[in-house]
């Protein structure tokens, strides 16, 4: 196996451009904010008369709490949403001031170089391609805990077990079903003309009515709604957002294996507690770019990191490669992999990368952490983001610069309500407010950031072979790779630690870099506890090399950049014929589609097939053309 670096060449090449869909003209949103509005109001009233608002005020259990976010600081989130919610005020409604272009803001921006990604792995000769041209280009299926692919293709609601045969206990299941699910009804059964009817009447008084949710689920009905959301341009914690917001309920009652990025078609299972399938359906009718189905009831929530792993559909349009550099690059991607980088997507966008606010925590640099989140930036931000940073810059004051803020839920609006609240000289609960999962992404990125360049330096100092010294896994213990057995292994079996406590370094060169990269960064790699529990840094393995699974490839012809080119899952249940292609045609496109297991990145499977640089600041400069 050969390697090669990024060098120059890249921005010789095309380009990857990504399609910016976020911005509605203003006159567009508001009409349709109003029908969302109306859709939701009409749908309210509508459910109430099927079924209780069940879900509303639910007590929630810890496990559905630390799904979705970690149990710590919940209580806080919550009261930081309902003061969001009062003061009316909607992210989708903003409209942004954009002073220069998209592509000169991320001029400032990160390169794969910046965050260590150097290394390809194949030896074949790379070329052009635009990736995510339309987000319908990327298309993300979860893998299941149980292995199946997770599909939208069944919208019908599922009913409750009926009573067939008549006996006297199954007229007893249905005169309970109906008291809990109309606590305000009571029920007797009556003879008429040989057959029994159940009648069911209001009662009177008020204890017919008090508590009315007590009873309002069935007890032999699991406590929780599991569905499958397909979604379009939107990441899963947006998702959930708008989902809770629709049906009045709190973000955290829902529960995830996993997140999905924003701009694709993504689909994945979620539950959510205590609310039923007619409600989850109704909003099919309400919402635009989402879609809900295929519901079952269960007894538990999911939980994140039980899913397997996610199936790519990507097209990547207008590609330069011939058929045989095509075949030559799906073939190494098939059988040998790519390097399992963190993607860009793990660094932010803009000139102040996550990677160093995870840094400034784990160094207890309380006043950086607070800087570097509030400071002004070069980068591609909304303009409400601007005013905030600068009204910060300006006088300090969080009240005025959160003042700026019309969407509070940002990780910005976050800190400046916990300065509010805490005061300047008590950053670290400030900072708190902020849901732990947020907290953790700022360290876990650093560690994604030594990660990476260790991994360049070990594949530049040894090759694609295992050598000694090397770690691999045997079970979840990480051992040594002896002069004995270093044949028994391939590279594909290699991992390296992402620095930590509780991990062990490689025998060889490569331990001394991490120890020099850290201390450069003035951290201790033998102690990586940090004084507050939630910032101790726990080590883990990664493997080097990812061999994906399931690849397979075809280069189709087409005219029209704008046609999609294969079928989602909402085609298909609208009985679209999938497209036909011709044998020739104005531009060629790779179809590609495999599996890969979580925690890797579906843009470094394609960096290897390219050969280019991936980051949003090299494409933009090499593409000025945006297509919207």
């Amino acid at each position: 196996m050969e390697m090669t670096e990024v060098t120059g060449v890249s921005l010789k090449r095309g380009s990857v451009a990504v399609e910016d869909n976020d911005r509605v003209a203003p006159a567009e949103e508001a009409k349709r904010q109003k029908i969302l509005d109306h859709c939701l109001t009409k749908s309210q009233s509508e459910l109430e008369h099927v079924s209780p608002p069940s879900g509303v005020n639910v007590p929630e259990p810890p496990e559905a709490v630390s799904a979705r976010e970690g149990t710590k600081n919940s209580d806080v989130q919550l009261e930081e949403e309902e003061e969001e919610e009062e003061d009316g005020l909607s992210e989708e409604g903003e409209e942004e001031e954009e002073a220069e272009s998209f592509a000169d803001m991320m001029k400032h921006g990160l390169t794969e170089l910046d965050v260590g990604i150097t290394k390809f792995v194949s030896s074949h000769q790379g070329f052009s391609g635009i990736l995510k041209e339309r987000y319908s280009d990327f298309v993300v299926h979860e893998i299941g805990k149980d292995g199946r692919i997770s599909h939208l293709d069944d919208l019908s609601v599922p009913v409750d077990e009926e009573v067939i045969e008549d006996t006297k206990e199954k007229r007893t299941i249905i005169h309970q079903a109906i008291k809990s699910l109309f606590p305000g009804l009571e029920t007797k059964t009556e003879d008429r003309e040989g057959k029994k009817y159940i009648v069911a009447y209001h009662a009177a008084g008020k204890k017919a009515l008090a508590n009315p949710r007590k009873h309002s689920w069935p007890k032999s009905r699991g406590s929780y709604c599991h569905f499958v959301l397909y979604k379009e341009n939107k990441d899963t914690m947006d998702a959930i957002n708008v989902l809770s917001k629709y049906l009045r309920v709190k973000p955290n009652i829902f529960s995830y294996m996993g997140t999905k990025d924003k701009r694709a078609i993504t689909v994945q299972e979620i539950a959510v507690l205590k609310i039923t399938a007619q409600r989850l359906a109704h909003l099919n009718k309400c919402l635009m770019n989402f879609k809900l189905g295929n519901f079952s009831y269960q007894k538990n929530p999911l939980k994140l990191g039980e899913l397997q792993g996610n199936h790519f559909t990507v097209v990547l349009r207008n590609i330069t490669g011939t058929d045989e550099q095509v075949q030559q690059a799906m073939n190494s991607l098939k059988e040998i992999g790519f390097i399992n980088y963190y993607g860009m997507q793990r660094f932010g966008t803009t000139a102040v990368p996550t990677y160093q606010v995870g840094r400034a925590i784990l160094q207890n640099s309380w006043t950086e952490v607070m800087d570097l989140i509030l400071k002004p930036r070069s980068g591609a931000e909304k303009g409400y983001l601007v005013k905030c940073r600068e009204e910060w810059a300006k006088t300090k004051d969080p009240a005025a610069a959160l003042r700026k803020l019309p969407v509070k839920r940002c990780v910005e609006g976050q800190l400046l309500r916990g300065l509010s609240k805490y005061g300047m000289k008590n950053i670290v609960s400030a900072f708190g407010i902020i849901p732990r999962n947020n907290r953790l992404m700022y360290i876990h990125s650093y560690q994604s950031y030594v990660w990476n360049n260790m991994v360049s330096k070990r594949i530049e100092e040894y090759g694609l072979r295992p050598v000694p010294g090397d770690l691999v896994l045997k079970g979840a213990t990480a051992t040594y790779v002896d002069e004995e057995d270093v044949n028994n292994y391939s590279i594909h079996d290699v991992v390296m630690p992402l620095p930590g406590f509780d991990v062990i370094y490689p025998k060889h060169k490569i331990s001394e870099a991490y120890r020099e990269m850290l201390t450069a960064d003035n951290l201790d790699i033998d102690n990586m506890r940090h004084k507050i529990r939630d910032y101790s840094l726990s080590g883990a393995y990664r493997k080097i090399i990812i061999r994906p699974q399931n690849v397979s490839w075809e280069v189709v012809a087409y005219d029209d950049p704008k046609i999609p080119l294969f079928n989602t899952d909402v085609d298909n249940l609208e009985g679209k014929p999938p497209p036909v292609f011709a044998s020739e045609g104005k531009y060629r496109a790779l179809k590609m589609d495999f599996s890969l297991p979580p925690s890797t990145y579906a843009t470094m499977a394609i960096r290897e097939v390219l050969k280019m640089d991936t980051s949003i600041k090299n494409q933009t400069q090499l593409n000025t053309t945006w297509l919207r």
